[in-house]
C-alpha cells in the first residue's frame, strides 16, 4: 500500500473512548491514512470498542460483523478492532471473530500504525496486548479532534481505584493514572488555540484526579490553573464521585461563572442497603447532605445522575424509595439503566438476582417518573433569557438552529431549538425561551 490510504473509523462507547479514537485517528493519519465516511471506500476498517457490559459487547460485535461484510467486496481491506472489548476478552476473540485481521489492546494504541504495518508483513490474524505499562496520553500525543471545532473533551485520567461491585473498568483500564497539571494545561491551551469554547473535563472519576500525584495537585488546583491560564468560556465537569465532591469545589464553581453550573454525579441508587452491595462509599443521608450543599452554593446548578435498577437484592421498597427521592430532589437529567450480570464482576456472586421482566418494569417506572420531573423542571426556563452555544442548523429542519445552554451537556442532554435569529456554529447568543418540552427548549435570539 503506497501513497494515500483510506480509513473508516467507528468509535463506540463513552467520551473517554472517543478521545482514544481521536488519538488512533491522528496516529494513522501520520502514517498516511485519509479518513472516509463510506466504509466501502476504505482500505482500513477500524472499530474502537466498548466492553463494559453485555449490551455494549453485543453492539461492538454487531458493528464488527457489519464492517466485515465490506471485506467480501474488496480483497485489500483490513479489519482492525481495538479498545475495551479486546482488553477484556483477549485471545478469545481470535476464535469468536475470525473475520478480524488484527486486535489491538488499549495499551498498544500509541503503536497502532506500526502494528498495522507489521501485520501487512506477516499476513496473519493476531491479538496484540504486549505492553506491561498502562497507556496514558499526554499533550504531545497526536490527536485528531472529531467533535465540532468549538467543543472538545479533556481526558484527565485513565483507570480507576474505585471497586464498585458491578464495574469492570479497573480490570480493563487498570488503576488510576493522572496526567500532570502542566500537561493538561498545555493541551487545554492547544485546544483553545484551535477554537474550542467549551471544554468538557472527563475521567472515570474526576474527583479522584491527582490522588496518585505528589503534593496537592487535585481537581480544584487544576481548575484554578485552567481559569488563570486559559480563556475558554465554558468549562464543564463530567463524572464526579458523590462522596468526594467537596465543598471547596462547589465554592470555586460559585465564584467562577466560566465553570458552568452543571454537575454529573452518578448516584447509581438511593437505597443505603443497595449502595453498600454496590460498594459505593456513601449512604442516602450522604446524598441528601450533598444535594443540600450544592443548592446552597449553586442554587441554579443543573444536576445529572445515573440510576441502576434491578441490582441483586433490590426490592420493591428500594424502587419506591428511589421514585420518592427523584420526585423530591427534582434532578435535571437522569439516565436510567438496567443491571446486567457480568461474570467477571463481584456483583455476579451476590444472591437475590432480579429477573428480566421485573427489571424492565422497574426501569419503565423510574423512566416515567423522571420524565415527569424533567418536563416540570423545563418549564422554569420559559420567559428566561439564557446564553446558548450555537451548534448549527437543526438536523430535523433547516428552518431552525440548534444549540445548548450551560445546563445541557453535549450528546447526553436535551437542546435548544432556535426559531428566530441568525448565528454561526460556536457563537454564544442570548436566547429568550418561549417553549419547554420534556427535555428540549425553544426560543428566539434577542442579542
Amino acid at each position: 500500500m503506497s501513497g494515500k490510504k483510506t480509513l473508516h473509523l467507528v468509535s463506540l462507547g463513552c467520551a473517554k473512548n472517543l478521545v482514544d479514537s481521536e488519538v488512533m485517528l491522528a496516529i494513522l493519519e501520520n502514517n498516511g491514512y485519509f479518513p472516509v465516511d463510506d466504509p466501502a471506500k476504505a482500505e482500513l476498517l477500524l472499530v474502537n470498542t466498548c466492553g463494559f457490559i453485555q449490551p455494549a459487547v453485543e453492539e461492538a460485535v454487531d458493528e464488527i460483523l457489519r464492517l466485515a461484510e465490506y471485506k467480501q467486496h474488496g480483497n485489500n481491506k483490513m479489519l482492525v478492532v481495538a479498545g475495551c472489548l479486546v482488553q477484556r476478552y483477549g485471545l478469545q476473540l481470535l476464535k469468536e471473530l475470525p473475520e478480524v485481521d488484527l486486535f489491538v489492546g488499549i495499551n498498544e494504541i500509541p503503536e497502532i500504525g506500526e502494528l498495522i504495518r507489521q501485520h501487512h508483513s506477516l499476513q496473519e490474524p493476531g491479538v496484540l496486548m504486549r505492553q506491561p505499562v498502562r497507556f496514558l496520553m499526554g499533550a504531545a500525543t497526536p490527536r485528531h479532534i472529531s467533535t465540532p471545532s468549538y467543543q472538545a473533551f479533556l481526558k484527565l485520567t485513565d483507570g480507576c481505584n474505585n471497586r464498585c461491585s458491578y464495574c469492570l473498568i479497573p480490570s480493563i483500564r487498570g488503576r488510576l493514572r493522572s496526567r500532570s497539571v502542566h500537561d493538561l494545561i498545555l493541551e487545554a491551551q492547544q485546544l483553545e488555540n484551535g477554537g474550542v469554547r467549551e471544554l468538557n473535563l472527563i475521567a472515570q472519576d474526576l474527583t479522584a484526579y491527582g490522588d496518585d500525584l505528589p503534593g496537592s495537585h487535585d481537581l480544584v488546583f487544576l481548575l484554578r490553573r485552567l481559569l488563570s491560564e486559559t480563556n475558554i468560556p465554558w468549562i464543564r465537569l463530567l463524572y464526579l464521585y458523590p462522596s468526594t465532591t467537596s465543598e471547596e469545589l462547589l465554592a470555586l464553581m460559585a465564584e467562577n461563572t466560566r465553570i458552568v453550573p452543571y454537575l454529573d454525579l452518578p448516584f447509581q441508587h438511593v437505597s443505603s442497603r443497595i449502595l453498600k452491595r454496590m460498594n459505593r462509599n456513601y449512604t442516602l443521608d450522604d446524598l441528601e447532605e450533598l444535594l443540600e450543599k450544592i443548592r446552597r452554593h449553586l442554587p441554579y446548578c443543573a444536576i445529572r445522575s445515573t440510576m441502576l435498577v434491578g441490582f441483586p437484592g433490590e426490592r420493591e421498597a428500594d424502587v419506591d424509595l428511589l421514585l420518592a427521592c427523584l420526585r423530591r430532589w427534582r434532578l435535571d437529567h437522569v439516565g436510567v439503566f438496567q443491571y446486567h450480570d457480568e461474570m467477571d464482576c463481584a456483583a455476579h456472586r451476590l444472591d437475590e438476582k432480579v429477573d428480566t421482566e421485573t427489571k424492565e418494569k422497574r426501569y419503565s417506572r423510574v423512566m416515567q417518573a423522571q420524565a415527569e420531573v424533567s418536563a416540570h423542571n423545563a418549564q422554569q426556563y420559559v420567559g428566561r433569557v439564557e446564553s446558548v452555544l450555537v451548534e448549527g442548523v437543526s438536523p430535523e429542519t433547516e428552518l431552525l438552529l440548534i444549540g445548548r445552554t450551560r445546563f445541557q451537556a453535549p450528546e447526553i442532554d436535551g437542546c435548544v431549538y432556535i426559531a428566530d435569529g441568525q448565528a454561526n456554529p460556536g457563537d454564544f447568543v442570548s436566547v429568550a425561551v418561549t417553549e419547554a418540552h420534556t427535555y428540549d427548549l425553544v426560543g428566539n435570539i434577542v442579542s
